[in-house]
């Protein structure tokens, strides 16, 4: 097997995902403390946890974009990997459709992202600029740029953060169908506990560096709050996450300055 950047192994056999002993240490820190993960070719997660938890710590690490930062472990995952971040991150100076096939190469590319776009409701926006979209438009500009190559893993850091409440929950209707169609394993990080159960069939909680509980979710979709099995869940999960008293959309707590997630 190749290897990937940043340390990780390219792989399309066996689990999408394999973690072991994994450590990445920041400001003499060990963010991640000896992480074990796995995740199958196809499976949808959600990954929850505290700020300064090491969440995003997690997701650069997969991605291989965390050169530099004392490591030890072992990590393998696919070649082909896509991140969504919680900003669209388009360049303003290029049309919607240059946006989506960025360094795509092949005679094609214009098609294949033409396709995409469609898929995620914007066909005809092609020619747009990103400065004539809503912030919704935006994020589907952005799941198009990253499901138009087809990667293996999708990793999605809070990429509906930024959106109003009506728009998220398009948006993670949208993603649940884009997933069903391409079936990408994803890993998506959240601070929405709902978010998570509606979105995810598997909700990991990250703390101290390491996964301190593995919950599936077994509702069936599409998921909305309400009934007994959602209300335990959604329960235990902000029981794991220090929540007791069950504030509607609780923040977490205040990340120390400079403290990586």
């Amino acid at each position: 097997m190749a290897p990937h950047p940043g340390g990780l192994t390219g792989t399309r056999r066996g689990p999408a995902v394999r973690a072991e002993g994994l450590v990445r240490t920041y400001a003499g820190r060990r963010v991640l403390d000896g992480l074990d993960l796995t995740l199958a070719p196809g499976e949808f997660a959600a990954l929850v946890g505290r700020s300064g938890s090491g969440k995003s710590t997690l997701l650069r690490a997969l991605a291989g974009i965390d050169h530099g930062i004392p490591a030890s472990g072992a990590l393998s995952a696919p070649h082909d990997v896509s991140v969504v971040f919680q900003d669209a991150r388009l360049l303003p100076w290029r049309r919607v459709l240059d946006n989506v096939v960025l360094g795509l190469t092949g005679p094609d590319a214009a098609e294949r992202g033409r396709t995409a776009l469609a898929e995620v409701g914007l066909g005809g926006r092609e020619r747009a600029w990103p400065t004539e979209l809503s912030g919704g438009e935006q994020q589907r500009v952005a799941l198009a740029r990253s499901l138009v190559r087809d990667p293996e893993l999708l990793l999605a850091d809070e990429p509906f953060g930024a959106l109003d409440a009506l728009t998220r929950i398009r948006m993670h209707a949208l993603l649940r169908r884009l997933w069903d169609r391409h079936q990408p394993a994803v890993l998506l990080v959240t601070h929405d506990v709902d978010e998570a159960i509606a979105l995810a069939d598997r909700v990991l909680v990250l703390e101290e560096g390491r996964i301190a509980a593995d919950l599936p979710v077994t509702l069936p979709t599409p998921r909305t709050p309400g009934g007994h099995a959602y209300a335990q869940l959604r329960a235990k999960l902000l029981a794991l996450l220090g929540v007791t008293d069950d504030p509607a959309g609780a923040p977490d707590a205040p990340a120390t300055p400079g403290d990586p997630t």
